[in-house]
């Protein structure tokens, strides 16, 4: 329904606002780090502690045929008959122009089913690293030896975003040296009297053999745990919220556009003769207010 656009889920949601809110844990790294398997043996970790959990994972998609593949439910398909996880593959861009909108909403539903907590995985590639950051409480960047990593981190300025960080495939070779260069970055990274208290810990893990998920797990509660104490969990739900506006408005005001530009040739007539869409932009937005 949320990814179709149904207009009866805008009266659902309403609904259901004063059912409990998810706590959403992210995942985002490079591709072929693990996500989908570490994501896995999360999920059977919290199944053992009879947690109830959702997981939103996302796909890229094609820029010619806007398909994905969805392979992630695939990879978790041990879980797939479990009444107590919910796995919904979707396509990086969605059906609402980008992983925020659609997640947002889909996560909002699922807090309201009671699923504690709501699994995001993204596809690890463009902006959507970013993305996953402003939906989740708990942003996990996974890494894993001998992929250039500290390279990618310095590009992506995924430094910021992380609140835990997860060397994956500790069994191989190299997987001391990526923690000791990630904790040199952070080293740097931290400047004197910053406010944030918070350091992101460094979690080695080996998700095909099960290790180490305890402690990713215990470190992700850790930091639940920092957010209600401080306060921030209030703050961040607040700018959430407001993100989210922002992000209907433009949905709502690119669609207007869309069609008032089908709608009226002559729109497009004088767009084409002043060659910018500035003037066109604000004309269209102006008829609707």
């Amino acid at each position: 329904m949320v990814e179709k656009r149904d207009p009866s889920v805008r009266a659902l949601g309403e609904a259901l606002t004063d059912r409990a809110k998810a706590y959403v844990v992210g995942f985002t790294g490079a591709p072929g780090t693990g996500k989908s398997t570490l994501v896995d043996a999360l999920v059977t970790l919290l199944r053992k502690l009879d947690r109830s959990v959702a997981v939103i994972a996302t796909d890229p998609n094609s820029s010619f045929t806007g398909g994905a593949i969805l392979g992630d439910r695939i990879r978790m398909q041990r879980h797939a008959l479990d009444p107590k996880v919910f796995i919904r593959s979707m396509g990086a861009r969605g059906h609402l122009g980008g992983l925020s909108l659609a997640a947002r909403e889909t996560i909002r539903l699922l807090g309201a089913f009671g699923f504690d907590p709501v699994i995001i995985e993204t596809v690890g590639v463009g902006q959507s690293e970013l993305e996953v950051a402003a939906v989740s409480n708990t942003t996990v960047v996974v890494l894993t030896p001998n992929l250039g990593d500290g390279v990618q981190m310095i590009k992506a300025g995924i430094l910021e975003i992380a609140d835990v960080f997860v060397v994956n495939k500790a069994d191989l070779e190299g997987h001391h040296r990526a923690v000791t260069e990630l904790r040199s970055m952070l080293s740097l990274s931290n400047i004197p009297g910053s406010p944030k208290v918070w350091k992101p810990p460094i979690i080695a893990t080996s998700a095909a053999r099960q290790e180490g998920i305890e402690e990713l797990w215990a470190a992700v509660e850790a930091h639940r745990k920092y957010l209600t104490s401080t306060g921030r969990a209030e703050r961040l739900a607040a700018d959430r919220l407001k993100e989210e506006t922002a992000e209907v408005a433009a949905e709502i005001a690119r669609e207007r556009v869309r069609q008032a530009l089908v709608e009226d040739p002559a729109l497009t007539e004088r767009l084409l003769e002043k060659g910018t869409p500035y003037a066109t932009a604000e004309e269209i937005l102006d008829r609707t207010r």
